[in-house]
């Protein structure tokens, strides 16, 4: 299927993956802010809309990219989320999903087990948004409830769907919400708001053995449990 405004929702669903290696290829500001209206439309309680964007491109993305990886690289202990992204302790049946990926990822790219150099250099090109084009930075609210976040869930899955409907793909990225501090620096976020995560957005390097692997998802009936249905529906 050619790729465009024609896709159908399920092809754009299967066809979403985590893209860890970007073509240079630009992303005009029409086709982001098209992207980001059909994201919008995601639903929130009473109609909040917590989510909000900043969005960066050139020498903009360079700048921040730059200091980013600067902080990754010299400043380790100096930077930290404000939320717990991980738990404190990993338990089943999360700890295999979660070894089961990274040892995939780390074998597509011929990064040995126990490497941890290798593997730092690969953490470390989250702060260059893997080379996409667009990175986008994600803030909340500071006083908003939890609830708002799950809202946030579903705009970001928005995005993500809406880039491919364009052709386009997307990572969402968890590591710079351990900057905080810096991005609130850079980009004058104000006091009220904290960083949620951060997306690259662009075209795929298909080419890239990072992109060549899928990530397994459990059967349905891992997760769902059917109450009060019949035999014959």
């Amino acid at each position: 299927m050619a790729l465009g405004l024609n896709m159908d929702a399920a092809a754009a669903m299967r066809g979403r993956r985590s893209v860890r290696a970007f073509l240079p290829t630009p992303v005009p500001q029409a086709t982001l802010a098209e992207i980001l209206a059909l994201a919008a439309c995601a639903p929130s309680g009473t109609n909040i809309q917590p989510w909000q964007v900043i969005a960066l491109a050139g020498e903009e993305r360079q700048r921040v990219c730059d200091r980013a990886q600067h902080a990754f690289h010299h400043e380790q202990g100096l930077h930290a989320s404000e939320y717990d992204i991980y738990p404190p302790e990993w338990v089943e049946p999360y700890l295999g999903r979660r070894r089961r990926n990274g040892l995939a990822l780390y074998a597509s790219l011929g990064i040995a087990r126990g490497d941890k150099a290798a593997m730092q250099r690969q953490h470390a090109r989250n702060f260059s948004f893997f080379d996409a084009p667009v990175g986008l930075i994600f803030t909340i609210d500071r006083r908003l409830a939890q609830s708002s976040w799950v809202d946030y869930g579903m705009f970001l899955q928005n995005l993500m769907l809406a880039a491919r409907v364009h052709g386009l793909d997307t990572c969402p990225q968890m590591a710079w919400a351990m900057m905080p501090r810096l991005l609130t620096e850079l980009l004058d976020i104000p006091p009220h708001r904290m960083v949620v995560c951060g997306m690259a957005l662009g075209h795929a390097d298909r080419e890239a053995p990072e992109n060549g692997w899928l990530p397994e998802r459990d059967p349905v009936a891992s997760f769902a449990q059917y109450r009060g249905f019949s035999a014959s529906h």
